[in-house]
């Protein structure tokens, strides 16, 4: 009795791709491009300087105030009249971490000519006592707790990762934000700024 193979052309054979099974493969490539560019495109919408709704200078962060890791208060409104560069950090954060002694130095170059540079830990009082015992920066520190991101979030960090870092002109409007660990390069150009 003679048996026949499968020809290659019935619907048997899966080794070769089908015009459908391409055309979903391409659909799914489209699709898949089109949502990444526009994810790239919002995120930088949103960290852009210049957004009207977070340069007017009339910002509630203006108007607010929170606790230092001595039980102090701060007022932010005493970094008013100055170029600022606040930084939202926490412990457990690597790239936060690696970022504090590249501010701190910033922060002792660049204070003479009227930079101010603030921490914002979102995080506990206990462990950030602990990390600035062992790490101590020149700047002020303030904690935000989780509350922190959202106020990140009302300064342009759609998605609250850390670090994230917010430049204030003298005027108080936002002229940069950076998602992400800062780098002596960003430092440089900010720096630059009236």
């Amino acid at each position: 009795m003679k048996t026949s193979e499968p020809d290659a052309q019935t619907p048997h054979d899966n080794s070769a791709p089908t015009w459908s099974t391409a055309r979903r493969r391409w659909l799914f490539a489209t699709v898949a491009g089109a949502a990444a560019a526009t994810g790239a495109g919002l995120s930088w919408w949103q960290a852009k300087p210049g957004d009207a709704s977070t340069t007017t200078g009339t910002l509630p962060f203006w108007d607010m105030a929170f606790p230092t890791p001595d039980g102090d208060n701060m007022a932010m409104r005493v970094f008013a009249g100055k170029p600022l560069l606040l930084n939202f950090w926490a412990t457990w954060c690597p790239p936060c971490i690696e970022e504090m002694p590249l501010l701190d130095r910033f922060y002792a170059e660049s204070s003479i000519n009227g930079w101010q540079v603030l921490g914002m830990a979102v995080d506990q009082v206990s462990a950030v006592k602990r990390f600035l015992a062992q790490t101590p920066v020149r700047f002020p520190i303030t904690l935000a707790g989780m509350s922190g991101v959202e106020l990140s979030r009302s300064l342009g960090n759609s998605g609250g990762g850390l670090p994230f870092t917010v430049v204030f002109d003298r005027s108080g409007r936002i002229t940069q934000r950076k998602i992400g660990q800062v780098k002596l390069q960003d430092l440089q150009e900010w720096r630059t700024l009236p």
